[in-house]
C-alpha cells in the first residue's frame, strides 16, 4: 500500500509547529482516554486526526500549520461538517494557507487511511499529503517519527490502483517558532518524575523568593510592634536600617505605578472583550445563516404556490 520514494518531485517543507500540535493533540487525548480508564489500564490507545495547512509555491509545497478533525471509529470517517467550519474560521484568520492535506498518528499507513484519504480529502484537494506521526518512543531511531506520504496512482496487477508514497522533508522554522521549540526542548525530569520545564524551574525560584521575603517583613515588623509596646528595647542603628530599607520600596501609591497599573487592566479588559466580541460575533453569524436559510425555503414555497395559482 505505500511506495518506498515519491516520483512527483515536490519539495515539503514542515515547520515545527505541525509537529508539536499534533504531539500536543496526542498527548491530550491519550490523558483523557488515561482518566476515563480509572488509570486501571491506561487508557485506549487512540489515533488522532486533523488537517495540515500552508502554501504551495510551484513545486515547493510548505506546511505552517494544523488544526484537529472530529473521526467516527465506526464508519471510519470524518466529520465534513466541523472541517468545512474550522475551514473558514482558519481561512478569516490566514486567508493564504489552503488545506494540503491531513494527520493522523500510527507506526505505518493503513487501508482505512487511503479510504479517508480518497473519499474525504481528495475534493477538497486533488493531491493531498499525508503526514503520519509516530508517537511510539523508539531511542535507536535518530530521525523525527514524522513520515509524509503522497498518493500516487499506479498499476498493480493490471489494476489502477491509489497507493500512498513516501516523500522526504526539510525542516523550516521562523524565529518565533525557534523559541517554542527551544522552550519544549528543555524539558527535564524532576525529582517527583514529571517534567519540568526552565519556566517551572524559575517561577518556583521566583515563588521561593517571595515566601522569604514575606517572612523577613513579619519579622520586622513584630520586632517594630515589640518596640512600640515596650517589649523589646529600642536602637536607633536598628531603626536606621530599617527606615533606608522601606524607603527603597516602590510606593504602590505613586503616580506611576497607577498608570502601569490602569494600563495593564485596560489591556486585559480588553483582550476579555474582544474574546466576548468574536464568540458573538460567531454565534451571530450562525443564526443569520439559518434565518437566510428559512426565509430562502419560505420564499420558494411562496413562489411556487403562486405559480400553482
Amino acid at each position: 500500500m505505500a511506495a518506498a520514494s515519491a516520483g512527483s518531485g515536490l519539495i515539503f517543507k514542515l515547520h515545527p509547529l505541525v509537529i508539536v500540535s499534533i504531539s500536543d493533540h496526542h498527548t491530550r487525548v491519550k490523558a483523557q482516554n488515561h482518566h476515563a480508564d480509572d488509570g486501571s489500564g491506561g487508557g485506549a490507545a487512540t489515533r488522532v486526526f486533523g488537517c495540515v495547512i500552508g502554501v504551495q509555491r510551484g513545486r515547493t509545497v510548505e506546511i505552517f500549520n494544523s488544526f484537529e478533525l472530529l473521526y467516527d471509529p465506526l464508519t471510519h470517517s470524518l466529520d465534513r461538517s466541523f472541517l468545512e467550519k474550522k475551514q473558514e474560521l482558519y481561512k478569516k484568520v490566514f486567508p493564504n494557507f489552503y488545506i494540503l492535506g491531513w494527520y493522523s498518528t500510527g507506526s505505518e499507513a493503513q487501508e482505512s487511511d487511503l479510504q479517508i484519504h480518497k473519499s474525504q480529502l481528495m475534493d477538497i484537494n486533488e493531491s493531498p499529503v499525508y503526514v503520519l506521526l509516530n508517537p511510539v518512543i523508539n531511542h535507536s531511531q535518530k530521525d523525527l517519527p514524522v513520515t509524509i506520504y503522497e498518493s500516487e496512482l499506479h498499476i498493480i496487477d493490471g489494476i489502477p490502483q491509489l497507493i500512498f508514497v513516501r516523500s522526504s522533508y526539510t525542516i523550516e522554522t521562523v524565529e518565533a517558532e525557534r523559541i517554542s521549540v527551544d522552550h519544549v526542548a528543555h524539558l527535564k525530569p524532576s525529582d517527583g518524575g514529571s517534567a519540568a520545564t526552565q519556566l517551572a524551574a524559575h517561577l518556583t525560584g521566583i515563588h521561593s523568593a517571595l515566601k522569604m521575603l514575606n517572612s523577613r517583613i513579619r519579622v520586622v515588623h513584630q520586632h517594630l510592634v515589640a518596640i512600640q509596646k515596650g517589649d523589646a528595647p529600642l536602637y536607633n542603628s536598628i531603626l536606621r536600617q530599617i527606615s533606608s530599607l522601606l524607603r527603597r520600596l516602590p510606593t504602590m501609591e505613586s503616580e506611576k505605578f497607577q498608570d502601569d497599573f490602569l494600563m495593564e487592566y485596560n489591556d486585559t479588559l480588553l483582550v476579555a472583550y474582544l474574546a466576548m466580541l468574536t464568540n458573538c460575533s460567531s454565534t451571530l453569524s450562525e443564526l443569520v445563516d439559518k434565518v437566510n436559510t428559512a426565509y430562502d425555503r419560505h420564499a420558494k414555497r411562496g413562489v411556487g404556490r403562486m405559480a400553482f395559482i
